[in-house]
């Protein structure tokens, strides 16, 4: 074997990973010192030249006799060698051909340097690196690293693959990735007359917005008077709530969702506890706590509630495919619901029992028709179920997608014949029951680019509203739906990028938006991370079907325009800033990363919000408290943007889950105990998940 002569690598050579580790250093020097990148302009990695025989590692390479190179163990020691991390082939070769050192030719006269050591390198290819290091955050690092070096966007496409996950990157240059904000088709949609009247002003020259007081005055002096119902109207739909709270109504584990009735007679919360709590809204701005519903044997959470539209039954679902049924009627308990199994598809004659058995799947959404005979349900098992109440079993599976179904929901109030379908996917598909006899959807609505989170119809059979973790919210219409045909030739996952709702910040320089988008408007503002956040049309009868809204991470209600501009915000987080005290014992959940600068902040996370449909009252339900590990249920209400209430009960009135006022909830000193005592029935509680046994056994 020949020995091994001296050797220049430039960095514009193609790295070779079957490369030779040899220790970098020099004899005649009798102190090791770093690298400046003045001393070495051909490697940006900072390098260390062992001196000194005596070095433990010079046993890697002995310059005194001429031997193969070889691979050794990291145990042995790396003191001495370098690792160069090549990132580009082509471009870094033009970027650095003036620094690339050559040997000299016979022209060029000899020097009295003396010949150099020969020097080792291990390359490492990015593909390498990728596989050395697992953890999401080093993989980024790299990438940016190998983007910003390369300069080419298109090379990231060698990392296509890893653990599942395609980051892709923004073409250079492209401008235009989000809808323009006013929507033009948004504008078009308020001018005609669906979502609410159009505004108009009556001051001319001054282009100034009616207030209140002005438009009750023009109806009194019968100002327009051939149509007093529409400014009755545009009355009624300038009112919105704002942000300073009317009640903050205080849970020990986190609330999940909570809704108002159709009537607004009635509301619920349902709560990490396993509990839902109904309350009496027939007068909006005292409510009055008469009944709390439970979930025997639930995982995780309560993940969804339904109410039957004559408001007499009310189910709830959690990570399980049983669905509880229990009465809202207050002389009737509540205690022991009816169980649905939605696995019973009456195929089999055993039966599985609340107590034994299996359950394979939970169920994220559910929904009852309009007529309150069946309920529909979004499953963990890729599968939308609708289960006849009568009949005690699920008459309908449609396995229609290629991942989880996170909400559902019926069409058409008059008709459970027309059904919708978000799922991880990224798709939205309209499922009608009259005509799947080849269990085909009759349309995809395809333009989210991550998983959605909820699904909202407007109750007209047209229009549908949904929120995704690409952190925008919707507006579809039925009829430019895309046609199956169509949409069965394309792949979904092509243009998602495996981003982690739960545990990872979206970045927009990351987003691209959708070629095949069919959607009307996209609102964009909240954020749609840790949970999944739900939004909604505003009722017709307080708003005129005028707005758009949607819970949000940074502990905020959003209000859209139709035309996709912000109509208002409510934020949540500053009305209930420190509203409890704090326990020592509280739980945080692993959602939330505790920092050193401020492990224990005060957090919140709308993750559901209701609008009262007589009333300018909005509900919001809240992951809320010290380190977010409580929950809260807040109303507020439309005050013309008064600060001070000068009513009974003042704004910001605490209190606990059955609506009872506590002082201790302000957390002022007592004597004694009290406090203490208070304190420790506040404590936050742990809702433990079930183990593997637990899922085993029903």
């Amino acid at each position: 074997m020949s020995s091994v002569g001296p050797t220049t690598i430039a960095r514009s050579e193609s790295p070779d990973p079957s490369s030779h580790a040899i220790n970098i250093y020099d004899t005649e020097d009798t102190q090791g010192e770093w690298l400046d990148e003045e001393d070495d302009e051909d490697d940006d990695d900072m390098d260390y030249e062992a001196v000194t025989d005596d070095n433990e590692d010079i046993q890697f390479y002995d310059t005194t006799d001429e031997v193969e190179s070889e691979f050794h163990d990291a145990e042995d020691g790396l003191s001495g060698v370098e690792i160069e991390f090549s990132t580009n082939d082509d471009n870094n070769a033009e970027e650095d051909g003036n620094e690339t050192e050559t040997e000299p030719t016979s022209a060029q006269p000899a020097t009295a340097t003396p010949a150099p050591i020969p020097l080792g390198r291990i390359h490492v290819t990015h593909n390498q690196i990728m596989r050395l290091f697992g953890h999401a955050g080093l993989r980024d690092l790299f990438t940016n690293h190998r983007g910003h070096a390369s300069g080419n966007p298109a090379d990231d496409d060698e990392a296509d693959g890893y653990n599942g996950s395609r980051r892709r990157r923004r073409a250079k240059g492209s401008t235009g990735r989000y809808p323009p904000v006013p929507s033009e088709e948004g504008r078009k949609l308020i001018a005609s007359g669906t979502f609410g009247e159009h505004g108009y002003f009556e001051d001319k020259l001054r282009k100034r917005k009616e207030r209140l007081a002005t438009r009750l005055m023009y109806r009194e002096l019968g100002v327009h008077a051939d149509s007093p119902n529409r400014t009755n109207r545009l009355a009624s739909q300038g009112l919105i709530p704002s942000s300073s709270a009317d009640t903050i109504i205080h849970y020990n584990a986190r609330c999940y969702s909570g809704q108002f009735s159709d009537d607004g007679n009635f509301f619920f919360a349902c709560a990490q506890d396993f509990k839902v709590r109904m309350y009496d809204t027939s007068n909006p701005y005292k409510w009055k706590y008469y009944q709390t519903a439970v979930y025997p044997y639930g995982q995780w959470t309560i993940t969804d509630a339904s109410l039957s539209p004559d408001n007499r039954y009310l189910a709830y679902s959690s990570i399980r495919s049983i669905v509880c049924l229990a009465p809202t009627d207050p002389t009737l308990s509540a205690e022991s619901p009816m169980l649905l199994d939605f696995s019973d598809m009456g195929q089999s004659s055993r039966r599985r029992q609340f107590g034994g058995g299996y359950s394979n799947f939970g169920i994220w959404s559910i929904r009852f028709s309009g007529d309150g005979r069946e309920v529909v349900a979004g499953t963990g098992d890729h599968s939308v179920y609708v289960y006849d109440i009568e009949a005690k079993r699920s008459i309908l599976r449609i396995q229609g997608h290629s991942d989880e179904v996170n909400a559902v929901c019926f069409g058409d109030k008059s008709s459970p014949h027309i059904l919708y379908s978000g799922s991880d996917d990224t798709l939205i598909k309209v499922w009608d029951r009259r005509s799947m006899g080849d269990s085909r959807e009759a349309g995809v609505f395809m333009g989210h680019t991550e998983g959605l989170t909820y699904v909202d119809s407007k109750g007209d059979g047209r229009y549908v509203l949904s929120n995704g973790k690409d952190q925008t919210m919707k507006l579809w219409d039925l009829r430019k739906m895309m046609p199956t045909e169509k949409a069965s030739k394309l792949d979904p996952a092509r243009y998602s990028t495996g981003f982690d709702y739960r545990f990872m910040a979206y970045s927009e320089a990351e987003y691209e938006p959708h070629p095949h988008d069919c959607s009307l408007v996209t609102f964009r503002g909240h954020r749609v991370l840790k949970t999944l956040i739900r939004c909604h049309f505003s009722p017709p009868g307080s708003t005129d079907s005028r707005y758009v809204y949607s819970g949000s991470e940074d502990g905020s209600v959003y209000i859209y325009n139709m035309d996709a501009t912000l109509a208002g915000k409510i934020d949540v987080n500053k009305a209930t800033h420190h509203s409890r005290p704090k326990d020592p014992d509280y739980f945080t959940h692993q959602y939330e990363i505790r920092t050193s600068r401020n492990p224990d902040a005060w957090k919140t996370c709308v993750r559901d919000a209701s609008w009262h449909p007589n009333a300018p009252v909005i509900a919001a339900t809240s992951w809320n408290g010290w380190g977010m590990s409580t929950g809260t249920c807040t109303t507020h209400s439309w005050n013309d943007g008064a600060e001070v209430d000068e009513g009974e009960p003042k704004m910001g009135l605490r209190v606990d889950q059955h609506l009872e006022e506590d002082e201790d909830l302000y957390d002022r000193p007592r004597r004694g105990n009290r406090q203490s005592q208070f304190r420790a029935r506040l404590r936050s509680q742990m809702v433990r998940a079930a183990d593997d046994d637990d899922e085993e056994g029903w």
